[in-house]
């Protein structure tokens, strides 16, 4: 089998994109769970571990800390925010507003992250030209 890093940028940003679905899917359980009495508001951790990923030889170029970052490493874990703080007295965690803030930056994030897989595929075509 050939071996070859033409897909490298795309692996590392699909897992991003993964990441982004799913705090998608986070953020969308605290705003439906607002009103439950003693919810704990729920993230996901994935920019630091895609941070230690890439930089771990800050004297490499991108390019190599792209392809020297290994797929399984960067896993996706979804946690419980501030469980021992609370704003309100029915133990409820979650601010409506901040969870509405987070959604749209978080929209916007997803469809940049799909804006650039779909371009490091037009590159390719265009190279195949």
């Amino acid at each position: 089998m050939i071996q070859t890093n033409v897909f490298d940028y795309v692996r590392i940003l699909d897992k991003a994109a993964d990441a982004s679905w799913i705090r998608h899917q986070a953020i969308s359980n605290n705003i439906t769970n607002v009103d439950t009495p003693g919810y704990k508001r729920q993230d996901v951790a994935f920019e630091s571990v895609l941070q230690k990923a890439l930089g771990y030889n800050r004297y490499q170029s991108m390019d190599s800390k792209v392809t020297n970052a290994k797929a399984k490493n960067l896993s996706v874990r979804t946690f419980t925010d501030y469980s021992g703080f609370s704003y309100r007295l029915d133990g409820n965690n979650v601010d409506i507003e901040n969870e509405n803030v987070m959604l749209a930056e978080n929209q916007l994030k997803y469809q940049g992250l799909l804006t650039c897989i779909n371009q490091e595929f037009t590159n390719l075509q265009t190279v195949m030209k």
